[in-house]
């Protein structure tokens, strides 16, 4: 009662091992410089340039087996499992330029990843092939300014008209919409008593009429941000936007089917977003040991101040729980996988590392700003910039309550109420008594 009797193992084959290592040096070497000039890739021709240096690294993880890893064989991928690919997004987490040269940037990856497991076989050689070779980009429009957390408070609706969809919404924080190819559009197809069975997935082309992209929402995390540029949350007018009926992702099948895709592609995704969140507390991390080894103030080194220690264990503690936690998750998943389970059944392992992975990223890049005093507020260091961005991650994939009350919900399942308690001592006391009576005849026992 209480418990999960599932035991799990980590240990991957030394010839991935390899391959995590050379990941290491790869980014570490070739792709984390890139972040030292961001300002110049801001521009058209700047982004022009950095597609141009970008190509040849693409072409080096292609030649090491490691593109699109996301994505099962048949689909071009490596069909490694959710710890293999754990594994990986913790290298990649490192840097935000990592993911996109690994073939598996969001929210393409994500994407493709959908039309993989959802899409009919046209839908996929019309847009998964043709994302997954970098030839178009796209956007997940699911998010609404009046729907928040609730996703059955989603409003944007698509009617049928014959043989073609009538899109009507405002839709917001449509990542990538601006410099996007097509949208893969959240709308509400029914009206069951069921909610989670009114909504489905529809591709709309961005180009479509009626498709009006208002801006890109500058946010904590790019305050400067201009609409156009990579990276941007779009807010999005749908008026009458039309489209052929067999755009609905899995065709006539995938109607009322939207929340169930969406879990298969949220799922892994946020085993990834974890691990990545690690990649990051551990650069900060880093910049916290190599501080408090270099500062002296007031007669030592920061490294010998018991609250610098304090701060160094805490935070090594809480990123070792993260890992093991999003392993764990990540292990569990794999193995509903091979027994061809459903994902939910690991809904409890999902919703702790979204929540605690993203108050790890907090604490650990909070301390490190705190070591480096002014220098570690200003842009002279990563840390301000990974500060602003780590905010984001208590909100996006459902903000943190939500799980929380997921996991809340689901462990109290494995409990029933008792009264008395179960260790209730006199109860307790008097079962033992009677169970163990023969043994205790003629001894005298306190009552």
């Amino acid at each position: 009662m209480g418990h999960d009797d599932m035991a799990w193992d980590f240990e991957t084959e030394p010839e991935f091992e390899a391959k995590l290592a050379w990941m290491r040096g790869f980014v570490r070497e070739e792709i984390i410089p890139l972040e030292t000039l961001a300002h110049e890739w801001r521009t058209p021709e700047g982004r022009q340039t950095f597609l141009k240096i970008t190509a040849p690294l693409k072409e080096q993880v292609k030649a090491q087996g490691l593109w699109a890893a996301h994505l099962p064989p048949d689909m071009g991928g490596l069909g490694f499992g959710q710890v293999k690919l754990g594994l990986m997004h913790e290298i990649l987490g490192q840097c935000g330029y990592a993911p996109s040269v690994f073939g598996n940037n969001a929210p393409d990856s994500g994407n493709a990843e959908l039309l993989a497991v959802g899409g009919t076989p046209e839908q996929r050689a019309k847009w998964m092939t043709p994302l997954l070779d970098g030839q178009i980009r796209s956007c997940f429009s699911m998010t609404e300014p009046g729907a928040g957390a609730d996703p059955t408070l989603l409003s944007t609706t698509a009617m049928r008209d014959g043989d073609e969809w009538v899109i009507n919404g405002h839709k917001w924080f449509s990542s990538n919409a601006s410099i996007a190819d097509i949208l893969i559009v959240m709308v509400k197809t029914g009206d069951h008593e069921t909610p989670y069975k009114n909504y489905s997935m529809i591709v709309v082309p961005t180009n479509t009429p009626g498709v009006n992209i208002l801006r890109d929402v500058p946010t904590m995390g790019e305050p400067d941000h201009k609409t156009g540029e990579p990276g941007g949350h779009a807010e999005i007018l749908y008026e009458n936007v039309r489209v052929p009926f067999e755009n609905i992702v899995g065709g006539e099948a995938g109607i009322g089917q939207g929340f169930a895709l969406a879990q298969k592609r949220l799922g892994p995704g946020r085993i990834h977003h974890a691990m990545r969140w690690l990649g990051q507390s551990q650069r900060a991390f880093d910049l916290l040991c190599e501080r408090a080894l270099t500062r002296y103030t007031h007669g030592s080194i920061l490294a010998e101040k018991q609250m610098v220690q304090d701060w160094i264990a805490e935070s090594y503690a809480e990123m070792q729980a993260a890992r093991l936690l999003t392993l764990q998750a990540a292990w569990k998943m794999d193995q509903l996988h091979a027994a061809g389970k459903h994902y939910s059944d690991a809904r409890v392992e999902i919703g702790v590392i979204k929540f605690w992975g993203a108050k790890v990223l907090y604490n650990v890049i909070d301390r490190a700003i705190q070591i480096h005093g002014s220098l570690g507020y200003t842009t002279d260091l990563p840390l301000e910039s990974m500060y602003r961005a780590a905010r984001a991650a208590r909100i996006y994939d459902g903000p943190d309550e939500v799980h929380k009350v997921t996991v809340a919900r689901q462990v109290l399942k494995r409990y029933r109420p008792s009264d008395p308690s179960i260790e209730h001592v006199p109860t307790r006391r008097a079962a033992a008594l009677e169970k163990f009576a023969e043994s205790l005849d003629g001894l005298a026992v306190s009552h």
